[in-house]
């Protein structure tokens, strides 16, 4: 199976409290070994975007970040983000958004994986 549809099905699936996920740890989840995983796993990222944006659903990929720490996608998210029009342009404006974000795509999931 593509890795794409095999992302959605883990954040899908991941607990609530094990989420955000960053990209090393759903690189994992995917059984993936070097080389690029970190960018394979965002390119399944931004294919589950585009085809989110097309169908009207928040966007899984917010489930992703960086690093726990900062609890925030990279770059590539907010840059596709925007060209998708999911979050404003205004740069100042994208951690806000992307929270929403963030909250709308777990509430999606509806009870799957919830503890």
């Amino acid at each position: 199976m593509p890795l794409a549809p095999r992302a959605r099905r883990i954040l899908e699936a991941m607990p609530e409290a094990a989420l955000p996920m960053t990209y090393q740890q759903l690189a994992e989840a995917l059984g993936l070994t070097p080389p690029r995983t970190i960018q394979r796993t965002a390119h399944a990222l931004e294919q589950l975007m585009r085809e989110d944006a097309e169908q009207g659903r928040p966007l899984i990929a917010a489930l992703v970040v960086s690093r726990r720490g900062e609890n925030l996608p990279n770059r590539g998210f907010f840059d596709l983000a925007v060209a998708l029009g999911r979050l404003p342009a205004d740069p100042t404006r994208h951690v806000e958004a992307y929270r929403k974000e963030y909250r709308r795509a777990l509430s999606q999931r509806g009870d799957v994986g919830r503890a």
